[in-house]
């Protein structure tokens, strides 16, 4: 008990460390919109390039954890996730080099996330993997919310490139970490053979996992994109003539979304996991689509307000994560991680572009409800999986 509980806190250190560098550009996309002159569309393009990279990177980081140590794998993956991202801190220059820069780091950060995973329901049987998956994944939402609040903070100090390399550097120390504390579990047995194992493919209640999955990322990672820029021009922040508050409170509704990934894992231990998935995609899509309008509202009700939302948003990504791994064969849970990645993080190259070309056509009210499309989409594909079991 003691080594498992070892094991999964510094798993989600290691992932908490290289998250830092996913949301930093987004903690500080103002700043950089203003000080490049980039449009709504070329600031959610550099935003999707780490997406992109994530994409590239991913089936190869799975099917590495399946046959060989995940250890190693996100030892590598976090190093190579912290270099490009202390390099956009010194030299990006641009849209083009940004651009780039980003996407180097999305590829090596596919190394840290799913082998986790895998790493982790390694070492936790099924009774109680939702809520270690619920701690592993909620680090993901610590790490992006801290983020948003580190680099912000030293934004507005001292200007966005060293916020940049803050939170960039401990990505370098998760090597020593994973490799020095922690160590594979005694009856793993690597997968056999040298080729992508796809007959995942066939298991229809996995890909009715995926569909949920890839609609909820539409949905999160539009608004955890676009949130701060949006926080800006209402008018209760606006007056405050700084991005330092509004930054602050995102960080905050996003670190409270590990609390939503936490209690969801909880949750679908006792209640199932569709049950939990459909509260959590019902309430935020119906929180997404009026979100647009409510700009004009009193500062203090706006704060609540998000600080549900980052409760709710993320209450179904740990119960579908962890009925992945249930529903297919424990060989292949790193292959199933990393496709389920490779077709939800698809979603999140492209939420953020649709968001902005609809902003700078329609503005914010318009933009939101094209996010609530995926929750509900997502719910579409709940009822679904229900229907497979009940044939």
């Amino acid at each position: 008990m003691q080594e498992r509980r070892r094991v999964l806190g510094v798993t989600a250190a290691a992932l908490f460390f290289s998250v830092l560098v996913w949301f930093n550009y987004s903690a500080v996309l103002p700043l950089i919109v203003d000080e490049w002159g980039l449009s709504g569309t070329k600031a959610g393009l550099i935003f999707g390039a780490f997406q992109a990279g994530y994409l590239v990177a991913i089936l190869p980081a799975g099917w590495l954890a399946d046959r060989y140590s995940p250890r190693w794998v996100i030892a590598v993956g976090a190093t190579g996730t912290g270099i490009p991202s202390v390099l956009f801190a010194g030299v990006a220059d641009g849209f083009l080099v940004g651009t780039f820069l980003r996407f180097l780091s999305g590829a090596f950060i596919a190394g840290v996330y799913v082998p986790g995973m895998r790493f982790v329901s390694d070492w936790f049987p099924e009774s109680v993997r939702g809520r270690a998956l619920g701690v592993y994944i909620g680090t993901f939402s610590l790490g992006s919310g801290l983020s948003f609040v580190f680099a912000t903070a030293a934004a507005d100090a001292v200007g966005w490139r060293l916020a940049i390399a803050v939170t960039s550097i401990g990505a370098l120390f998760v090597a020593p970490l994973m490799l020095g504390l922690t160590r594979d579990h005694p009856d793993r047995s690597g997968a056999a053979g040298n080729e992508f194992d796809l007959s995942v493919l066939r298991n229809r209640e996995f890909l009715c996992a995926v569909s949920i999955y890839s609609w909820h990322n539409w949905e999160l990672f539009g608004v955890r994109n676009w949130l701060l820029a949006f926080l800006v021009t209402a008018p209760a922040f606006a007056a405050t003539e700084s991005t330092l508050l509004p930054g602050f409170i995102v960080g905050l509704m996003i670190v409270i979304g590990g609390l939503g990934n936490v209690t969801g894992g909880w949750l679908s231990d006792r209640i199932g996991r569709t049950r939990t998935i459909a509260i959590g995609l019902a309430t935020s899509a119906s929180l997404t689509t009026v979100f647009g309008l409510l700009s004009s509202l009193p500062i203090a009700a706006l704060i609540v307000i998000i600080l549900v939302y980052g409760f709710v948003i993320t209450m179904d990504s740990a119960p579908t994560s962890t009925m992945v791994t249930e529903v297919v064969d424990d060989s292949q849970v790193g292959t199933a991680l990393s496709f389920q990645s490779l077709v939800g993080f698809t979603t999140t190259v492209i939420s953020p572009v649709v968001f902005g070309l609809v902003l700078d056509r329609a503005g914010y009210p318009v933009a939101f409800p094209t996010l609530a499309a995926g929750a509900l989409l997502g719910l579409l594909s709940v009822g679904a999986l229900i229907w497979i079991r009940q044939r």
